[in-house]
């Protein structure tokens, strides 16, 4: 499993084929992938997904502008308008974070799931650190995983069906999972400690995108 995840992360970079050129750089492309947990709707089994995030200094923007590569090439990158959204949020907060406008940011999203359509919110944390790693030209840590909700103010908020998401995290031999701190408050948290610990998977809790981001990368 573990050279699996590894080869689906090799492919995300063979993707790059695929992803619109931009005109007129103020700098060279930063390209992050991350690695996203959803949940499939058939069986309710947990699902590592694997964002690209391309990122750009474009001269003549006046953004930040968010553009969502969704080309189908073997598997599925159509991603649904709620999923859109949590990447806008992710954007913002990240701005926040770093002190910057992002009047010239191109940022170019593509996820890599094995279903045909992925939606929801609950990677748009971990797109989050992956636009804010590729803004900064930082690494994230390939043996962590991130699921959580960010909120544009950059706070990081809860996720449903952790405990799925764990199992497919480990399967994929991610030994740490990062999460909201609140993640505790929900009804499924003593089913997700259990889970963690059959699994030997790390929990992390987080209350920020700050945090999360000082957990995801090698700093």
């Amino acid at each position: 499993m573990a050279k699996l995840a590894r080869l689906s992360q090799l492919v995300f970079l063979l993707m790059l084929a695929v992803i619109p050129a931009t005109s007129a750089y103020a700098g060279g492309s930063n390209i992050v992938s991350v690695p996203a947990l959803g949940v499939q709707s058939e069986g309710f089994s947990g699902v590592v997904n694997y964002v690209l995030v391309q990122f750009d200094h474009v001269a003549t923007q006046d953004g930040p502008t968010v553009q969502f590569n969704e080309v189908n090439l073997g598997g599925g990158s159509l991603v649904g308008e709620e999923w859109k959204e949590g990447v806008r949020r992710a954007v913002h907060a990240v701005t926040r974070a770093v002190g910057d406008s992002g009047h010239d940011w191109l940022i170019t999203i593509k996820n890599r799931s094995m279903t045909s359509l992925t939606d929801g919110m609950s990677a748009s944390a971990a797109v989050a650190v992956a636009i804010m790693a590729a803004h900064r030209g930082d690494t994230i840590r390939s043996d962590v995983a991130l699921s959580g909700q960010i909120i544009p103010d950059g706070r990081i908020d809860v996720v449903g069906a952790l405990p799925v998401k764990i199992e497919a995290a480990a399967k994929a031999q991610y030994r740490t999972m990062v999460i909201s701190r609140d993640q505790p408050l929900t009804s499924d948290w003593a089913l997700t400690v259990e889970v963690a610990s059959r699994q030997r998977v790390q929990l992390i809790q987080v209350g920020t995108l700050d945090e999360a981001y000082e957990a995801m990368t090698a700093r």
